[in-house]
């Protein structure tokens, strides 16, 4: 097919997917930013406020919350890739346990002008980006609608994402873990590693220094990947030391990387899991 025929299927993702610039341009995927609301500022994530700004913030305890796209930016994005001459959209989120996002979309989907599969990946960060560019990959080779979003889906199945944070009081606070792990706390000097699962936050392991913690998400990642082809993104905020060094011996350590992707988490991320975030995302070839 030809390559005007393969860009018939359109690719939206949110802004939470943190994808790279040039793989947003290269791929032509279109994002719609989440909000983050700093004192009585609300600010768009990846334009208006940067991690750095937002790990300040946390820091001086300043009150900072997230919000969802409304439905009608998502209507207003649906309409214009239309006039753009899209056929069909695939509009791909991250999970609805952790966010409104998915919803908002579902409800604006409805009233789009041409066919929109709005997914709920059920995961988030670059777990998510793994699967927007399975589709956008797949409808660029001329895929289906159908056919990208089973590509984006089956990417997902393949996907894990891992994380270390120094405290859970920036998760408990948003609501993002459960009651249960309240109990988990910072006790003792306890390290909490989590893992999304189900779509949600939930504890894996408790380790006693961070440089344990640290140590054992290495392991974990390694163990996960084992002889599979595999992409791996390494997440962190205000931790680029952390991250390099764990990037670093992943690429030594992982027989069949592929690519390996190192960024800092934007500021709705961010603001949920305070500085220090270091994240891994496992993804299946």
């Amino acid at each position: 097919m030809s390559r005007t025929t393969a860009r018939q299927v359109a690719i939206v993702t949110d802004s939470t997917a943190y994808l790279p610039p040039s793989a947003l341009a290269q791929h032509r995927i279109d994002v719609v930013p989440l909000t983050v609301v700093l004192g009585d500022r609300a600010l768009e994530e990846g334009t208006e406020i940067s991690a750095r700004s937002l790990a300040e913030a946390l820091r001086e305890r300043r009150p900072v919350t997230t919000s969802r796209p409304s439905p009608a930016v998502f209507a207003e994005r649906y309409h214009e890739m239309a006039a753009e001459g899209a056929k069909g959209i695939v509009s791909l989120h991250l999970s609805s346990e952790i966010s409104g996002t998915y919803d908002a979309a579902v409800l604006a989907a409805r009233d789009a002008p041409v066919p929109v599969r709005v997914v709920d990946s059920g995961v988030v960060a670059m777990a998510l980006g793994f699967c927007a560019l399975e589709a956008a990959r797949t409808a660029e080779g001329g895929g289906s609608l159908e056919e990208a979003v089973a590509a984006a889906e089956k990417r997902a199945e393949g996907t894990s994402a891992y994380f270390y944070v120094d405290t859970l009081d920036y998760l408990r606070r948003g609501g993002r873990i459960g009651a249960a792990q309240k109990l988990l706390g910072s006790a003792l000097a306890v390290k909490p590693l989590l893992e999304l699962a189900e779509g949600r936050i939930v504890m894996l392991e408790k380790v006693r220094t961070a440089s344990k913690a640290i140590a054992r998400l290495e392991e974990i990642v390694v163990e996960r990947a084992g002889d599979a082809y595999v992409d791996i993104a390494v997440h962190h905020l205000a931790a680029q030391e952390r991250a390099d060094q764990l990037a670093g011996h992943l690429r030594e350590r992982v027989p069949g990387l592929g690519e390996l992707h190192v960024s800092e988490v934007g500021a709705v991320i961010g603001a949920h899991t305070g500085p220090g975030l270091l994240g891994t995302v496992v993804s299946l070839k």
